[in-house]
C-alpha cells in the first residue's frame, strides 16, 4: 500500500486544507501540461489526494495502515520523517513507473478540473506559459528559365503542423496521453500551397510566405514558409545581371550574306540585323530586352552560332558540292603564325 501521505508532503495530523493545500502545489508542479515527465507522479498525487480528501476513505486508510495523530512530542520528529518520505518517494519516482489511480474514470477527470480551472485564470498562464513562435520550414523549388521571366505559379506539398482536433492542443484527455496525437498537442499532415513566383526573379531567390510554417506554442505567432528558387540550367540561355545572354544559331549563307532574323523570345518574336560575313561566336546587343528590377532593363546579349542543318537536301548537298570546287581559299593556313 503506498504512503499517501509521503506522497502529499504531509502528516497523519494534517488538516483537510493542509492536504489540499500540498495536493494543489504538487498538480501545479507535476501536471502534464507542465511538467511532460510528471505523468507518474501526477496519477499517485490525484490517488492520494482522493483518499485522504475523503473523511470516510482517510479512516479506512488510517486503520489499515496504522497511521494514528501523533502527540506534540512526536509531532516535529514525525513531520521530518514525513519530509523524508517525500523525498525518498520523489528520488523513486523518477525511475519507476506507478500503478494507475484506483478511482473512476468520472472522479478522476472531476480533479483534472480542478486543477485546469487553476491553469485558466490570467495570473496563472502569465506565470506558467510564455508564447513560442513556430518553426520556419524552407523548401526548394525549380523552375525554367522561361518561368523565371515570365512569372508562374507552383503547388507546394509541405508537411504542416496544426493543434490536434481532438485534445485540442492540451496533450492530455483525462489525465490520459491523447490517443489522436499522442501526447504532442499537434496534428501534422501534408498542405498544398499554391506559391505566386513573380517575374524577373533571380537564381537563389527567396521568397517567404507569412504564417505557413510551424504551428507557435501557447499562443505564439507561426513560423514562416521560406521558397528557394532555383533556376533550371539551359544551355541556350543564362542571366549575367539583368542582361539576358542567349545563344541563337544561324545558317552559313545568313552568316555570308548577311540579313534580318527573327528571335524568339519570352514575350514577343524580336528581329535582328545579320551583317555579311558575321562569324560564328560574335556579340549583338539588344538594348532594353533583358531583365527588370527596380525600374531598371537589362539587355539582351545575343551570340550567333554558325550550325549546318541536320538534314539537308539533294540540290542543298550539290550547292555545297559546288561552293567547294569553286572555293580557293585555305582558312586553316595561318594558324601557327596567329
Amino acid at each position: 500500500m503506498k504512503n499517501y501521505y509521503s506522497i502529499l508532503g504531509v502528516t497523519p495530523d494534517s488538516t483537510d486544507a493542509e492536504i489540499k493545500s500540498a495536493y494543489r502545489k504538487l498538480a501545479r508542479k507535476f501536471h502534464p501540461d507542465v511538467n511532460p515527465y510528471g505523468t507518474a507522479q501526477f496519477k499517485d498525487i490525484t490517488e492520494a489526494y482522493e483518499v485522504l480528501s475523503d473523511a470516510k476513505k482517510r479512516m479506512q486508510y488510517d486503520t489499515l495502515n496504522g497511521f494514528f495523530k501523533s502527540s506534540k512530542k512526536t509531532e516535529e520528529k514525525q513531520h521530518t520523517s514525513s519530509e523524508q518520505a517525500q523525498s525518498e518517494y520523489k528520488k523513486q519516482s523518477s525511475f519507476q513507473n506507478h500503478t494507475e489511480p484506483k478511482m473512476s474514470k468520472e472522479d478522476f477527470s472531476q480533479k483534472i478540473n480542478e486543477i485546469f480551472e487553476e491553469f485558466s485564470s490570467p495570473k496563472s498562464k502569465k506565470k506558467k506559459f510564455h508564447p513560442v513562435r513556430g518553426e520556419d520550414i524552407y523548401e526548394n523549388v525549380s523552375i525554367t528559365i522561361k518561368e523565371a521571366v515570365r512569372g508562374t505559379e507552383r503547388v507546394i506539398n509541405v508537411m504542416h503542423t496544426s493543434e490536434c482536433p481532438n485534445c485540442k492542443g492540451r496533450k492530455f484527455i483525462n489525465g490520459s496521453l491523447c490517443k489522436v496525437c499522442k501526447g504532442s498537442g499537434e496534428k501534422s499532415e501534408h498542405k498544398k500551397i499554391t506559391v505566386k513566383i513573380p517575374k524577373n526573379v533571380k537564381n537563389g531567390t527567396k521568397l517567404r510566405i507569412k504564417n505557413e510554417g510551424s504551428r507557435g506554442q501557447n499562443g505564439g505567432k507561426n513560423g514562416d514558409l521560406f521558397i528557394n528558387i532555383k533556376i533550371e540550367p539551359n544551355n541556350k540561355i543564362a542571366f549575367e545581371g539583368n542582361n539576358i545572354i542567349y545563344n541563337i544559331p544561324i545558317t552559313p549563307f545568313e552568316a555570308v550574306l548577311g540579313g534580318r532574323i527573327t528571335i524568339p523570345s519570352f514575350d514577343t518574336s524580336l528581329s535582328l540585323k545579320i551583317p555579311a560575313g558575321t562569324h560564328s561566336g560574335q556579340k549583338f546587343r539588344l538594348a532594353g530586352q533583358g531583365l527588370k528590377h527596380n525600374g531598371k532593363s537589362g539587355d539582351m546579349i545575343v551570340v550567333v552560332h554558325i550550325e549546318i542543318p541536320c538534314s539537308l537536301s539533294d540540290d542543298e548537298i550539290r550547292l555545297y558540292e559546288k561552293l567547294k570546287k569553286i572555293s580557293s581559299q585555305n582558312i586553316r593556313e595561318n594558324l601557327l603564325n596567329e
